[in-house]
């Protein structure tokens, strides 16, 4: 059985749109979970009567992308899932994405996780994500083909370093020995940190472009009028700051420790350097916190 978890955070359109299109694969070996972060009752209620065969698990509080799949993910081990999806509600699935995944994982026991070519929903012949890189001087995760036009150069598999929770099918046993999402993220950089603690169990992480899905992209952390801080929320910017000094913390080594600590110091003041010149006042405060928050906090 392949569980599927969906995250959803007071987004019930495009959370249907997203199910809807999940209609379009054999659902016979499939399960799907949502949980519902701040669970609204209207919405709710929704969800259940237009797709009854769902596992909705409703929470009070937002617990972010990875307190929300976590809580999925074990709901999905304790259907003896043989497989874990973890798929963003902001997406469009096409009809033929699930097999070729399931085969790619099937190919070698050396294989624990494969990720679709994803596309931009409104602009389906750019791509969003061919699979990730680390560049190990600074720990940043690169994304291959971000925003180019789709090509032959796309079309093949190949091992990549990270896969973006936007689409992440792994084996359930995989998490047994990985453990779950690491909750400090709460969102942004947490599948970073997932891709590289199965790839330290000498596990192989796949792009498989046989298999496309389609990304709304930034539903939850912009805004669609832009405001006084831009389109851009500040949280996303204190995520995104604080998140990638976890990252380093955890994962870099050596020589590109030092020279990734020395990338966060510059990156963080022509951050709040141009924030200054914009006026962001928001985006500086959540800025410089997110720097202090990431090596403040225990990991």
């Amino acid at each position: 059985m392949v569980a599927i978890i969906l995250v959803n955070w007071k987004n019930y359109d495009d959370t249907n749109d997203c199910l809807n299109s999940l209609k379009l694969i054999d659902q016979t070996n499939v399960c799907i979970i949502i949980v519902d972060n701040e669970s609204r009752a209207e919405d709710a209620k929704k969800l259940k009567n237009n797709y009854p065969n769902i596992i909705l698990i409703g929470e009070e509080q937002n617990l972010g992308f990875t307190g929300a799949c976590n809580i999925g993910i074990k709901k999905a081990l304790c259907l003896d899932a043989k497989y874990v999806m973890l798929l963003n509600n902001d997406t469009i699935i096409t009809k033929n994405f699930l097999n070729p995944l399931l085969a790619t994982l099937n190919s070698s026991p050396e294989i624990g996780a494969v990720q679709p070519k994803i596309l931009f929903h409104d602009r389906p012949n750019r791509i969003w994500n061919a699979g990730g890189r680390i560049i190990p001087f600074n720990t940043s995760a690169k994304t291959i083909g971000y925003n180019q036009v789709d090509s032959s150069k796309f079309n093949n598999c190949m091992d990549i370093d990270w896969i973006t929770g936007c689409c992440f099918l792994l084996k359930s046993t995989i998490i047994t020995d990985a453990g779950l999402l690491n909750d400090k993220f709460f969102a942004y950089y947490e599948d970073v940190d997932w891709s590289l603690r199965i790839r330290n169990l000498n596990i192989r992480l796949v792009y498989n472009p046989a298999a496309k899905i389609y990304h709304k992209v930034g539903a939850s952390s912009k805004s669609k009028i832009k405001t006084e801080e831009g389109y851009l929320s500040p949280t996303a910017h204190f995520l995104n700051i604080r998140n990638h000094i976890f990252i380093t913390r955890l994962h870099a080594k050596g020589i590109n420790m030092l020279t990734s600590h020395i990338f966060l110091f510059l990156k963080i003041i022509c951050y709040l350097f141009y924030f200054i010149l914009r006026g962001r006042k928001k985006k500086f405060k959540k800025s410089l916190e997110g720097f202090l928050e990431g090596y403040k906090t225990f990991l």
